[in-house]
């Protein structure tokens, strides 16, 4: 046999070797550089990210802060009910969408199928009501009514029910204690939606997914004191869903307690009487026009006259806040929201407009002092006053002679006011205003605040509109096209007007002040500015923010910020005029004044009452009745649209109101026991380290006899209160 030699391979053996040891150190290469890549140059990075894709969030919802009344009353708590929810994300991960499964629930649930799945609807233009307006990702509550027995079920057949959970969980409450729903004023609460929680990822306060926010009222205005901070537990898990450790706990904070200025006792009254006042006129008739009055809106404001702190806040048509919980209902949506339930919602005591009528005389007043007339001289109060070949009538055609300034508010004589009104239009130029016009009853208007927001700590209020003639300009300006091409055809008698209008629209006229000088016309005003106007002639001429909130209280009790009283300005005439038309305000509740008849027996020596009445006619409605009154302690501003005359509509729940607060008879017999602020409440109420709060004991306004009733219950069998009647007099404005 032949031997070979081991050195004997062949040159191309030995080149494939090589090639092989090459590939084999470049692979090896690339790997460790790939390796050095991943774990040393960019290793925190990517350790990071992979720690990241393992880690499980939950969610402790914060517990949102009490808001108490004055004194410490509930409005708006929490208590824990059993709540079931349904994760959409599971549920839509199933073939059939996860209806078998809330089909099972609403047989549990004793609810609907259907009501069941419409819970878990996304809300969108044109899903209709209910629907979840929340984040998709977070669990939907379907009921928090649930019952032990139905959360039992659910949870010891957790394979039946996939993606469903039944837990004790704080749910918003509105108790209304003592009768005291204070709606509007509280507002409700809604689900934080995506777009939210983007917005306010990077700000001072982000929203979690689990998150319920303030969408109106006070739950809105101190929306971040009362959410609080979520609890928030990060677990680290593997592929399988398994937990690894813990990574990271950042522990909940309850949310502030917010104690407000209103008194649960003075609210419950405030919103009784202003109900039974339109419930009353409703059953009375215009008697020019042969209607019953349909008294459809209302609204009173109780405000401390040294401090703008509101004291009690009232809008009818009302609503229970209580229907919002859990998802409201499309009846309920629909009832809040529609036209035939008059928009509830809307709080109409700072969103309410219409024109002042002769409440707006205490301006006119100011503004004729300003322009160099003097308020104690004579001014002539005519049956009418003419302009050209049209009248203006006095209210009931009736005349005086001539009279003080004061004496035109006693008597809310119109032709005083039409003539000073039309005087200043013609010194300042008329049609064609001089440079220098002065135009000193819009400028004194919005010297008083009119045309501009108080300030109140509420959200969308409204500014009310000043007619002046740069409104004019503008309003024209954005509707004479309209104006013009209606006015072509120039036969009917509106169309007449709109191409004169679309002609002179822009031109203040005579007929533009006169009404304007009697709070008519285009002039529109909010219960709430003119309340804080007839403060400010309380106080001495502050014109202070309204605020509703007082004080917000750590949940230990322990820090403690106060919401101190704000002024945004002064009334702009001297003490002299102040006390002028204090004096002229007191002889409206005296005898010949106009509001007389509703304050008879009343104590006029020791607690001095003044106010001033107002019928102001709406375009195509029936009038609506003013009131704005005031003591040396609390202003109370109510109006009634479609009602009627201010003292004959407002008066007796104004009055009522008022003996409430001073604890009166109807002889004016004061007795304190019985009065619910005799004078303004400064003390805050305590709240306890561990978060008591130590509530006194509030029982319903009984109307009969001004006493609590011992049943709790508002009212009794819908009696109205002491009506204060008296004689009316010839003429009510």
């Amino acid at each position: 046999m032949t031997n070979i030699p081991e050195t004997g391979r062949t040159p191309r053996v030995q080149t494939r070797l090589v090639v092989i040891q090459i590939l084999v150190v470049s692979l090896l290469l690339t790997l460790g550089g790939r390796l050095w890549y991943l774990q040393i140059r960019n290793g925190k990075e990517y350790t990071d990210e992979a720690r990241n894709n393992h880690i499980q969030q939950v969610v402790q919802p914060a517990v949102r802060g009490s808001i108490l009344d004055a004194r410490g009353v509930p409005l708006a708590d929490n208590e824990t009910r059993l709540v079931v929810s349904a994760s959409r994300t599971e549920l839509m991960k199933m073939k059939d969408r996860g209806k078998a499964v809330l089909t099972r629930l609403a047989g549990v649930l004793e609810m609907k199928p259907e009501d069941v799945i419409n819970k878990i609807r996304l809300c969108d233009s044109q899903t209709p009501k209910p629907c979840w307006n929340g984040s998709p990702y977070q669990p939907i509550p379907v009921t928090d009514e649930a019952t032990t027995q139905q959360a039992l079920t659910i949870r010891e057949s957790a394979e039946d029910f996939p993606g469903i959970t039944a837990e004790p969980t704080a749910v918003r409450r509105y108790p209304a204690l003592g009768g005291a729903r204070t709606a509007q004023v509280l507002g409700y609460l809604s689900p934080v939606t995506d777009e939210e929680i983007a917005k306010a990822k990077d700000t001072d306060s982000p929203f979690l997914r689990s998150d319920q926010v303030g969408r109106s009222g006070i739950e809105r205005t101190y929306d971040k004191e009362l959410r609080g901070k979520a609890g928030v537990t990060r677990y680290e898990v593997d592929k399988l869903g398994r937990v690894m450790g813990q990574t990271k706990a950042d522990p909940g904070v309850a949310g502030s307690t917010l104690v407000t200025s209103i008194d649960a006792r003075v609210q419950a009254v405030a919103e009784y009487e202003l109900a039974q006042a339109m419930k009353t006129v409703r059953g009375e008739t215009d008697k020019i026009t042969g209607r019953k009055y349909e008294a459809d809106s209302g609204a009173v404001v109780v405000m401390e006259t040294k401090t703008g702190r509101v004291v009690a806040m009232a809008s009818q048509p009302d609503y229970d806040p209580n229907v919002w919980i859990g998802g409201i209902s499309a009846k309920d949506y629909a009832s809040l929201t529609s036209k035939g339930s008059n928009y509830p919602l809307l709080n109409r005591a700072i969103q309410g407009q219409a024109p002042a009528g002769s409440i707006f005389k205490v301006v006119s007043a100011s503004a004729a002092v300003r322009a160099g007339y003097d308020f104690n001289d004579r001014y002539n109060c005519s049956a009418s006053y003419s302009l050209g070949n049209r009248s203006f009538a006095n209210f009931e055609s009736q005349g005086h002679g001539p009279i003080t300034l004061g004496e035109a508010l006693k008597y809310s004589c119109n032709t005083v006011f039409y003539a000073l009104g039309h005087k200043e239009w013609q010194k300042d130029g008329g049609i064609t205003p001089n440079k220098d016009a002065h135009d000193w009853f819009y400028v004194t208007a919005r010297d008083f605040g009119l045309g501009s927001e108080t300030g109140v700590d509420l959200p969308n209020e409204v500014t009310g509109r000043i007619p002046d003639r740069q409104w004019k300009q503008k309003f024209w300006e954005a509707n004479k096209d309209a104006w013009c091409k209606q006015g072509k055809k120039g036969g009917s008698y509106v169309e007449q007007i709109a191409y004169e209008s679309c002609l002179e629209g822009n031109q203040l006229k005579a007929y533009d002040s006169i009404n304007f000088a009697i709070g008519q016309g285009d002039v529109l005003v909010t219960p709430i500015q003119m309340a804080t106007i007839y403060a400010a002639i309380s106080n001495g001429g502050t014109l202070y923010d309204p605020h509703v909130g007082k004080a917000v209280i750590s949940p230990d009790g322990k820090q403690v910020r106060e919401i101190k009283p704000k002024a945004h300005g002064r009334l702009p005439v001297d003490a002299r005029t102040i006390r002028d038309l204090d004096k002229g305000l007191r002889s409206v509740v005296e005898p010949g004044g106009t509001a007389a008849w509703r304050f008879g027996g009343w104590p006029q020596d020791k607690i001095p009452m003044r106010a001033k009445t107002g019928t102001a006619q709406v375009y195509g409605k029936q009038t609506t009745s003013w009131l704005a009154t005031y003591t040396d302690d609390f202003t109370i501003v109510m109006t009634i649209s479609q009602a009627g005359t201010g003292s004959g509509a407002s008066g007796p729940a104004v009055r009522n109101i008022y003996d409430a607060l001073y604890g009166l008879d109807d002889a004016g017999n004061q007795d304190l026991k019985r009065a619910l602020l005799p004078r303004p409440q400064t003390a805050l109420p305590k709240i306890d380290a561990d978060g008591t709060i130590a509530a006194p004991a509030i029982k319903a306004y009984d109307p009969t006899s001004q006493l609590v009733a011992p049943d709790g219950k508002n009212g009794a069998n819908g009696a109205g209160g002491p009506q204060h009647a008296g004689t009316p007099p010839n003429r009510r404005d």
